[in-house]
């Protein structure tokens, strides 16, 4: 039986991976190749003595945008574009379950992902190598790591929102997500300076509520080849692995409950 569950999900997730992959997602590997030749022929005119600092933190700003974008935008509308397509009347009725179309969509998606983060990476570091720049790879490769578990994340809230609301208004909540996210420990602080004790209350309710993104964030880190400890590093995989899968279970539960 689990067997079969496997197989199903590795069909659906294969499909959803093909469908994605075709719906000119790899333009994004060009354009980012093309973003990163541009900036090494300006940089030098506009920033004389850092430019090379500034192509590393500018190469794995791009990496996480782009990333984040495709993540969004396609993870909102995947359980949204079998609905109007009607093709989720023609699954579900079949020896498979809702959680296990879902858990397949959303597999599907990380699969781009994960090949779209090897590619725009591969070309990243190929340029650096290329233009003799000097850069921390240990650190950059763990950066993005983390970046793919962020990913992980955000497509986790994407699909969450996409089961029960429109592509357009569930694309506007998980961009609400991500910006807070990386500002919940922020918020968090101001609500500790505010000295009041229902502000308090509050933000640490937003902040408990929230995914805190920016212990996903290493980029600046990596710039300067710095890093957390390793305990700390396993301590936010935990956090984020926990808080996606806490994520698809909403999302499996609100699927199970809807009617077609």
């Amino acid at each position: 039986m689990q067997t079969q569950s496997f197989g199903r999900i590795w069909a659906i997730a294969s499909n959803g991976f093909r469908e994605v992959i075709r719906d000119r997602v790899l333009y994004i590997i060009g354009f980012f190749a093309l973003l990163l030749i541009i900036s090494l022929r300006l940089l030098p005119e506009v920033a004389a003595t850092t430019e090379d600092k500034i192509f590393i933190d500018l190469g794995l700003a791009g990496i996480s945008v782009l990333s984040v974008l495709v993540a969004v935008f396609v993870g909102t509308g995947l359980i949204n574009k079998e609905i109007d397509r009607r093709t989720v009347l023609v699954l579900i009725p079949k020896p498979l379950s809702r959680a296990e179309f879902i858990i397949g969509k959303y597999l599907g998606l990380l699969g781009v992902l994960g090949v779209l983060i090897i590619a725009l990476t591969g070309i990243y570091l190929i340029l650096l190598s290329f233009s003799k720049i000097d850069y921390p790879a240990g650190s950059i490769l763990v950066s993005t790591i983390f970046l793919f578990l962020e990913l992980c994340l955000i497509t986790g809230v994407a699909l969450m929102f996409g089961v029960f609301t429109s592509s357009i208004l569930a694309t506007l909540l998980t961009f609400g997500v991500y910006l807070m996210g990386h500002l919940s420990r922020d918020l968090l602080a101001l609500g500790k300076l505010s000295k009041n004790s229902s502000v308090e209350i509050l933000t640490q309710g937003i902040y408990l509520l929230l995914p805190d993104l920016s212990r996903l964030n290493l980029k600046n880190e990596a710039v300067y080849g710095l890093l957390p400890d390793p305990q700390i590093l396993l301590g936010h995989t935990v956090y984020a692995l926990v808080y996606t899968i806490l994520l698809l279970a909403i999302a499996i539960l609100i699927f199970s409950r809807r009617e077609f």
